[in-house]
């Protein structure tokens, strides 16, 4: 059984690659853009498979504070969901749109073939929509990206075609943190393009560090090649490999945490539901559910297995600890630039915890001697380490919200967002329910003011953010989200959503977020009309944004065998 969780689970992760004509829903946000002279300057810091518990200041283990002295700077959302799976996600906080609008609604790896060549499910960012980058660009913002993109690599689809004017991207779902090569069997050399053309990396290269050090480059040539023009805003996009399979740290990061996670999953998973309550992420009288019953006990494990699992969590700790660090060199750098102070940042992940656990994938063990990686103890997360934490230090993760990565469970949607700069109060938190789709707009509204309008399926969390506003959605609001047949839709307190095989069963159900975030209680039962509605919900937006509901009798697992 547990093979069969995994082969579906890894599979999906070589899958997040490579044009429909976009109708905005009625229900869409209009946000006013205009050119200002000494607009504020846009920092986008986007990681990788994050839960909402991993930085310090959510209540994770790892130190991270150059990200907590930022929201000290501004504000946490603790309610805020994204899209479980990597590339939908990245489109729709680039576009604002719901990523069945974008043409990268789900992952190819999921779907039938005779849905292959449906329009609006290519899999690559369409070039009907408009990006972050391409609205910044229009108000004579300087652009640039490092890191994983993740949208496609036509050339329609480039950074380089879509409002960058520097990028030096991955336009993969990971790749290795030290050389450039797949961290996949089949999948070849990792993509890696700078300013639109095949790029070779460094050999001292160290994901966290490089892409830091590129977007310092991008920004010193800029200011020597232009000049130093105060009056010109820029917009940099930073989206980091932390924390995706492999996860990988120089031993300094990770060393610390050696005997944090020696109590094992279901210990750190309490652990974080304790400090949520205490942070206010859920209400003090929630309750903690059961760990996914297809995982295994703690108990269980030899105590070498123990002390494995035990250290890649602390690799996994030591590499958000790393990201952080390089954070706080950019940070330094804008602060001798004098950028810092007049510059808004944007900081969330993509998804939520990680659970594939490659020890299982039959060859695995082959095709890692073959290509030079380890799974030594001794060297876990160091170069040439192929370290991961697997699905029950993933539940942990999640804290006090159920499932993960790839599921529509709380703990596969809900991150964390910070936001700070101008035009965001200091020292606050937000519970105000928030999506992934109001990324874009919020930072248009924060920059600009009257001229043009356009149209979003998000709305912008300027006035929250600003502490004028509670909430950015009323109680009767709707919000859907689907990939691959994974989905969920809010309303209010209250969420339906339908896990599918192979850790969830494909039932829809009802749940009250407020009073039940670990979604412990289904309600459908009890109440029956409510549930019926939220369902009637769904329908209608899956027809306005057009979802393509899977055939009867469909199962991811058998689809991804196909393959």
């Amino acid at each position: 059984m547990r093979l069969i969780l995994f082969l579906v689970s890894l599979s999906i992760l070589a899958a997040c690659a490579d044009t429909s004509t976009i109708q905005p829903s009625d229900s869409a946000a209009d946000i006013q853009i205009s050119a200002e002279t000494k607009q504020p300057n846009v920092v986008v810091i986007l990681a990788d498979d994050v839960a909402l518990m991993d930085f310090g200041i959510y209540g994770g283990e790892a130190a991270t504070p150059n990200i907590d002295a930022l929201a000290s700077r501004g504000m946490m959302f603790t309610n805020y969901h994204t899209s479980p799976m990597c590339a939908p996600s990245r489109a729709m906080l680039m576009t604002g749109l719901d990523s069945h609008r974008t043409g990268v609604p789900n992952l190819p790896i999921f779907l039938p073939s005779s849905y292959k060549t449906k329009p609006g499910y290519e899999g690559i960012l369409s070039a009907e929509v408009t990006t972050l980058a391409e609205h910044l660009k229009a108000q004579d913002y300087r652009t640039y990206m490092t890191g994983k993109w993740n949208l496609g690599h036509t050339q329609t689809s480039l950074p380089s075609k879509r409002g960058f004017d520097r990028s030096f991207i991955l336009d993969a779902s990971g790749a290795d943190n030290y050389e450039q090569r797949h961290y996949l069997p089949g999948q070849g050399e990792p993509p890696w393009f700078k300013d639109g053309k095949p790029a070779t990396l460094p050999d001292d290269f160290y994901s966290s560090r490089f892409l830091v050090d590129q977007m310092i480059e991008f920004m010193d040539e800029d200011k020597a090649a232009n000049g130093a023009d105060a009056q010109t805003p820029f917009f940099a996009y930073i989206s980091f490999q932390a924390i995706h399979i492999p996860v990988q740290v120089p031993r300094s990061f990770s060393e610390k945490y050696i005997s944090t996670y020696g109590q094992g999953w279901q210990y750190i998973k309490e652990r974080r539901f304790e400090n949520a309550k205490k942070l206010g992420l859920v209400h003090e009288q929630a309750e903690l559910g059961d760990m996914l019953p297809a995982l295994r006990s703690w108990d269980a494990l030899s105590p070498e297995q123990k002390d494995y699992a035990a250290k890649s969590m602390a690799v996994n700790a030591g590499m958000i600890e790393a990201m952080d660090f390089h954070i706080g060199r950019y940070v330094e750098y804008l602060k001798k630039t004098g950028d810092f102070e007049n510059t808004i940042f944007v900081i969330t992940s993509d998804n939520g915890p990680e659970a594939s656990d490659p020890s299982l994938l039959p060859g695995m063990t082959q095709w890692l001697e073959e290509t030079g990686y380890t799974m030594d103890y001794d060297t876990l997360g160091e170069e040439k380490s192929f370290t991961f934490i697997g699905p029950e230090f993933a539940s942990a993760a999640s804290g006090p919200s159920a499932f993960f990565k790839f599921y529509a469970g709380e703990g596969g949607l809900r991150v964390p967002l910070i936001l700070s700069g101008p035009g965001v109060e200091q020292d606050l938190k937000s519970d105000a329910f928030s999506f992934v789709t109001d990324i874009t707009p919020t930072i248009l509204d924060l920059v600009s003011t009257n001229t043009q309008a356009v149209k979003f399926d998000g709305r912008s969390l300027k006035l929250v953010a600003k502490g004028n506003a509670s909430y950015v959605y009323s109680q009767e609001d709707t919000i859907g989200m689907e990939a691959a047949a994974q989905a969920a839709l809010f309303r209010g307190d209250y969420k339906i959503t339908r896990n599918n095989p192979p850790y969830g069963d494909g039932q829809w159900r009802l749940y009250n977020l407020k009073k039940d975030p670990g979604e412990t209680q289904d309600l459908t039962k009890t109440r029956p009309q409510l549930f019926e509605s939220l369902m009637s919900d769904y329908v209608d937006y899956a027809k306005n944004v057009g979802v393509l509901e899977m055939p009867e009798g469909y199962n991811a697992i058998h689809e991804v065998l196909k393959q």
